[in-house]
């Protein structure tokens, strides 16, 4: 049997359709609504060319606050 591989336009396209994500078609995350946040996209594509250093920092921030959110939902 022959294995297809699709364009990524293709990709897009069948993600378009099935109201998923092609991480979501890929297998990649379980969550298909997770990166059709058009918000979180925009953050991400805000901070892609910081230096590494201002992503960690950003990363230790953003776990923190997480953190912190998990604790009072979970003390709620």
């Amino acid at each position: 049997m022959r294995e297809m591989k699709p364009s990524i336009e293709t990709a897009k396209k069948l993600a378009g359709f099935l109201d998923t994500s092609v991480g979501y078609l890929l297998g990649e995350t379980e969550d298909d609504d997770l990166l059709k946040d058009q918000d979180m996209i925009c953050r991400f594509k805000d901070i892609k060319d910081f230096s590494k250093e201002e992503k960690s920092q950003i990363n230790f921030t953003l776990d923190a606050l997480i953190r912190d959110a998990r604790s009072r939902f979970a003390y709620a």
